[in-house]
């Protein structure tokens, strides 16, 4: 009895697994399948040292954008002190020229024939007495102009300063950061676009708009406990079957993202461990 138990373990022993053919997988999809993937690995990689850095890199083009407005509007200051200050100016000359008719009124006074013409004179002198008090009013509110504008300079280069030192502050921040990141993600960046050329235009444009679109960047998910990766809705059985026969790209009816199975994943992961 043991002599026939030992020559069946012995036969089944020489019978070797037969493998799992699938005759149905397009291997071409699979590849590409295998390649979005994978590219959706890097670059949710890159996406978590974006998030490493988080918001340093906006901070510092908002504080440069702020730096250059500053510098606009002291400029903008200047440019009005100067037009305001060569406006005074010329009105002194104006203030000049009048007192002038009003000596030369005056004296043909002294040489007038009859009421007539003193009055005439007279109203002259009065006219260009006007003009001065006229060009001595705007003399004032150009003095106040500028003394306001000078302050608002001050005000300004105060903030100024604020914001530059902020700006150094941020931008040392950002490069101490960058610089530990920066190996890392220059490997990535260059894995990201090695895995590009293995993916048709027209489903790589496909994945940037909807990776773009995407709030967590996620373009190319698996299924789990039944759900789309993405956004969590329920994948029926047929289409989980579908989507694990590998004949073609298959979205998310919800949200339009790309299903993969976990053997895509697990092929995705060894490509990325090469």
């Amino acid at each position: 009895m043991a002599k026939k138990v030992s020559t069946k373990k012995a036969t089944e022993a020489k019978v070797e697994p037969t493998p799992i053919l699938r005759p149905d997988v397009d291997l071409a999809i699979e590849k590409r399948l295998v390649a979005l993937y994978t590219l959706q690995s890097v670059d949710s990689e890159i996406d978590k040292i974006q998030i490493i850095r988080g918001e340093l890199p906006q901070a510092v083009q908002d504080l440069e954008d702020e730096i250059a407005g500053l510098n606009t509007r002291i400029d903008n200051f200047n440019s009005d002190i100067k037009e305001t200050d060569a406006a005074n100016k010329a009105r002194n000359a104006e203030i000049t020229d009048h007192q002038e008719q009003i000596k030369k009124y005056q004296k043909q006074q002294d040489n007038v024939r009859n009421n007539r013409e003193y009055e005439s004179l007279a109203k002259e002198i009065e006219f260009q007495n006007l003009e001065i008090q006229l060009c001595e009013r705007k003399n004032k509110e150009g003095a106040a102009k500028i003394k306001e504008l000078k302050e608002h300079i001050s005000a300004a280069k105060q903030l100024l300063d604020n914001r530059t030192k902020d700006l150094d502050a941020k931008r040392d921040e950002l490069t101490s950061i960058i610089a530990e990141t920066e190996k890392d993600e220059k490997r990535l960046r260059e894995k990201s676009k090695e895995q590009e050329q293995f993916i048709d235009e027209r489903y790589l444009t496909a994945y940037k708009r909807i990776r773009g679109a995407a709030r967590n960047g996620l373009a190319v998910v698996t299924i789990d406990r039944d759900s789309c990766g993405g956004c969590f809705s329920n994948i029926p059985p047929q289409r989980q079957m579908e989507i694990k026969m590998h004949k073609k790209v298959i979205v998310c009816e919800n949200c339009g993202r790309i299903l993969v199975d976990d053997d895509i994943a697990a092929k995705a992961k060894a490509n990325l461990e090469k």
